[in-house]
């Protein structure tokens, strides 16, 4: 990955964060409270939080939150909807492909995330984050080569910038990680005209063993 490409993907998110384009669920993600139910609150990170509900909703069970993301005005979303629901978070304009913690976290997130290259090598780093004992959550979006037939064909993702669960669980060494969730799945939603669309879904929750 370029430097130059990097920077044109992250004019590219700016842009659309700062004019009100960019695409976002209007609650938080329901995948974040079945995967994280069982676990105990400690350091996480949401990586490519975007304007920040997910990474809102874990501070408000406890968990001590650093959202990372490479679009200012997103954070800045982010930060007056953590103002407004009282809870601290670190907020970090960071790219994620060259960004990386001081420390370990006991739980690393990332919900649609858009890294310019390789959604893997995306996902790889990401795992590398994560603490022994530690939980490792990726929700992504997955092609499945069809297309919307309400007529909405652009919401099927190039397939370059999916993966599959399969794909994600071959990165991660069986002993080093119990997978807990790989899932390949489907939700109705309704986007912001009104209209109900499917969307299909990568679900890898894992448990960083040592």
């Amino acid at each position: 990955m370029s430097h130059a490409h990097a920077t044109d993907d992250a004019a590219r998110w700016e842009d659309m964060w700062a004019d009100g384009t960019c695409p976002e669920a209007t609650s938080v993600h329901p995948y974040l409270a079945t995967e994280t139910a069982g676990l105990t609150p400690g350091t996480a990170i949401d990586a490519g939080c975007g304007g920040g509900r997910e990474a809102i909703a874990l501070a408000e069970r406890g968990w001590q939150v650093t959202g990372i993301d490479v679009s200012p005005s997103a954070l800045a979303l982010a930060r007056r909807r953590a103002a407004d629901a009282h809870v601290e978070i670190d907020w970090l304009h960071a790219d994620l492909s060259t960004w990386a913690p001081a420390a370990p976290a006991g739980l690393v997130t990332t919900f649609y995330a858009h890294p310019p290259g390789s959604h893997l090598d995306f996902y790889r780093r990401l795992a590398g984050w994560v603490a022994p004992g530690g939980t490792l959550l990726i929700v992504g979006h997955l092609h499945r080569g069809d297309h919307d037939h309400t007529g909405h064909d652009d919401t099927e993702p190039p397939e370059e910038t999916t993966a599959t669960a399969g794909q994600i669980v071959a990165l991660l060494p069986p002993d080093e990680w119990r997978i807990d969730t790989a899932l390949e799945t489907s939700r109705t939603i309704t986007d912001s005209a009104g209209h109900e669309r499917e969307l299909h879904d990568v679900v890898v929750r894992a448990t960083r063993l040592r």
